[in-house]
């Protein structure tokens, strides 16, 4: 005979899903997440704990954001001819 599974304890989330690995993560999404970090820490609503914990992974995150972004730069050199040009304001021509 095969047994009920036990119920979860009253208080807990049977429902938790642990981070997405940031190596994983679209540019956007790490981004949206950074700054719920930025923003539950600056508020001051994290203990000590979960603190350091959302510190640890928000630098994971903007390192990841941070590689993306020199990628792409670098995807625009490529696309460029090796030379990176800025555009300018207003007509979105490249100057």
């Amino acid at each position: 005979m095969s047994r009920p599974k036990p119920e979860p304890a009253a208080g807990t989330d049977s429902a938790i899903v642990p981070p997405t690995v940031v190596g994983e993560m679209k540019f956007e999404m790490a981004l949206a997440e950074l700054e719920g970090i930025i923003s539950s820490m600056e508020g001051g609503r994290l203990p000590l704990a979960e603190s350091l914990a959302a510190y640890r992974r928000g630098s994971e995150l903007l390192r990841h954001c941070q590689q993306q972004l020199a990628d792409a730069e670098r995807e625009i050199q490529i696309l460029e001819n090796g030379s990176l040009r800025d555009f300018a304001a207003g007509n979105g021509q490249a100057g």
